[in-house]
């Protein structure tokens, strides 16, 4: 049985391919056109829009190592994804009853970056749900996980369809809200109740201090810092592709969702083709492939935009792309064993860093010279990680801790 068959055919796989394909509805809605919303239509100076990223990963990671521990300590995932949903919900609400500079540092900083854990304990509740099937745990996580390319893809192509037809970017909240209520129903009606599953799953009992002791560790820090390197060039993309787009003549908000969807649309198919080679090439090294090129089309993006030429980075940034996407959670997963909502909240972590990084670059690269060195140093930023973790796992294609 392929891993796309029984992740059909299994509800609590289903279940958790409608969650993370509602999350792609969201993310296609909300983040493509944060910076173009918060910078040019409500006014927010590149600094200050710099800090809301910082304060978006700071509660992000806070909220996610938190809940990661919690959810380990007592088993109790479904109530912790529920409340997480809907606060999710309130933050796309409140940008649709209540635009403003306020509400957006309310939404992007707060609201949503709390809301963002869903995708971590989702595929902790995936790690748990897969003990039965070791050996197909690569592929369904990978299928999983391909579902929000398929809904984020098409959540832009309708964007550039509604872009080209004079549709107002602020309507991006009214989408990702209808997504949201959808993905809190979902949860409500089809996450397994806790103590109720078919699969183990033990409740840690580890304090705080001592959950926390662990990620601290040196072997695990390291790790971390050059993942968060890696996924930094994602971040920056993000940041880089509306207001790139927005300054070059002939480009518009429709070219962005274009050009954003075209990257999502390669990342499906690789996807689903990557679990094959898993046995063949450690990890690490293609991370490093993977970050290689993506980091190409990241560094194109300022240079190419108003050619032709552009269209076709979107290839190496799927191929490249799922490599930073996919590996970095069994990565975590295999680092710390039987903890799977801890590991789950690195990916908070690693997004803490992969911000704080793109916003150190943004800044710098807009103070020095504009957005063609914003992308060569955010370029260069993901390279030096992807061989910092070469370099300490060399020889091992996982990490065992």
């Amino acid at each position: 049985m392929t891993a796309l068959h029984t992740v059909f055919a299994t509800p609590v796989f289903r279940m958790l391919a409608g969650v993370i394909g509602l999350l792609g509805l969201i993310n296609a809605s909300l983040y493509p056109y944060q910076s173009l919303i918060g910078i040019e239509v409500l006014g927010l100076s590149e600094p200050l829009f710099a800090l809301v990223l910082v304060l978006a990963s700071a509660v992000a990671v806070t909220t996610s190592v938190l809940l990661g521990i919690l959810s380990d300590q007592k088993a109790n995932r479904r109530r912790l994804a529920l409340i997480t949903a809907l606060i999710g919900t309130a933050g796309a609400a409140l940008m649709v009853f209540a635009p403003g500079k306020l509400s957006f540092v309310l939404t992007h900083g707060i609201l949503l970056p709390i809301a963002s854990s869903i995708f971590g304990q989702a595929f902790a509740l995936n790690r748990l749900a897969t003990q039965a099937l070791p050996a197909q745990r690569e592929g369904i996580q990978a299928t999983v996980r391909a579902a929000m390319s398929v809904t984020f893809l098409m959540m832009l192509v309708f964007w550039t369809l509604a872009f080209g037809a004079g549709a107002d970017v602020m309507w991006t909240y009214a989408t990702g809200g209808m997504a949201s209520v959808a993905l809190l129903a979902l949860i409500w009606a089809c996450w397994p109740r806790d103590g109720q599953t078919q699969w183990q799953d033990q409740p840690s009992g580890l304090r705080l201090g001592a959950a926390l002791a662990q990620l601290a560790r040196p072997e695990v820090a390291l790790r971390l810092l050059c993942l968060g390197a890696v996924t930094s060039s994602g971040v920056l993309y993000m940041i880089l592709a509306a207001l790139v787009f927005s300054e070059t003549p002939g480009r518009s908000a429709a070219d962005t969702a274009l050009y954003v969807g075209m990257v999502a649309g390669w990342e499906v198919p690789f996807m689903l083709l990557l679990p094959r080679y898993l046995s063949h090439i450690p990890r690490p090294t293609l991370i490093f492939w993977g970050t290689v090129l993506y980091v190409s089309h990241l560094i194109a993006l300022p240079f190419l935009a108003d050619t032709v030429w552009i269209w076709a980075m979107t290839l190496p940034a799927g191929l490249g792309g799922v490599a930073m996407l996919i590996l970095p959670i069994s990565y975590y997963q295999d680092l710390m064993v039987g903890r799977p909502g801890t590991a789950a909240s690195m990916l908070a972590l690693q997004k803490l860093v992969a911000d704080v990084m793109a916003a150190l670059a943004f800044s710098a690269g807009v103070a020095i010279g504009g957005y063609a060195l914003t992308a060569v140093l955010g370029g260069g930023i993901a390279v030096l990680g992807a061989l910092g973790l070469w370099l300490a796992d060399r020889g091992r294609v996982t990490v065992g801790v």
